[in-house]
């Protein structure tokens, strides 16, 4: 008898179980509005707001006092963000006050002395190998060699080799160079292979 009353008593659970169910099914069809209609825009706007009480509570509706307008970030129609406006003038003012006007900013300006740039020195222009060769050659009456050059300029102080290993080279060719280019005009004329003496200009 126990077990048969169970089973009386479970179809009549679940027959309150779907009396209920369609009862919850035809509410929510009458409450919910047809899709044709649109809602106004008071109906949106409170639709709006109670959604944003509901995800962040009832302060977003008050803000804080300290927040000024001038901050604010403006949220237009679709979530778009509208730009950063300007600060009111009242904000602005104090500012203002404190600010110098252009005029008097651009008098202490030029009334500011700029601090002068020290003078720089001019450094004596170096004398090249090949001028100091010419010199050399030009003073000297006997026909002299590359290697012989270098020393003699050396010893007046006209030129020192910074460093090179073979400068007497360097300055060979560079007299071959002179002389294949400028001819007669050159400051240097082969007396014999690897001897050169003065030309007529130098």
């Amino acid at each position: 008898m126990a077990r048969k009353g169970m089973i009386l008593n479970m179809g009549k659970v679940q027959r309150e179980m779907s009396d209920a169910w369609r009862a919850r099914k035809s509410a929510k069809v009458a409450a919910t509005p047809d899709d044709t209609t649109m809602p106004t825009r008071e109906e949106a706007d409170r639709l709006a707001e109670q959604a944003a009480v509901a995800v962040f509570g009832p302060a977003v509706l008050n803000p804080a006092p300290d927040a000024s307008p001038a901050m604010k970030r403006a949220v237009g129609p679709g979530g778009k963000r509208i730009p950063k406006r300007k600060p009111d003038a009242t904000s602005s003012s104090a500012a203002a006050k404190n600010a110098k006007p252009a005029a008097e900013r651009k008098a202490a300006k030029q009334a500011k002395p700029k601090p002068s740039m020290p003078s720089r020195e001019k450094k004596p222009k170096r004398v090249s190998a090949l001028d100091a060769a010419a010199q050399v050659l030009a003073a000297s009456e006997v026909p002299m060699r590359a290697k012989e050059m270098i020393a003699a300029m050396e010893t007046k102080g006209l030129w020192r080799s910074p460093g090179g290993k073979t400068p007497e080279a360097t300055l060979y060719a560079a007299i071959i160079r002179e002389i294949a280019a400028k001819g007669t005009a050159a400051r240097f004329k082969k007396h014999e292979r690897g001897v050169f003496v003065a030309g007529k200009t130098a």
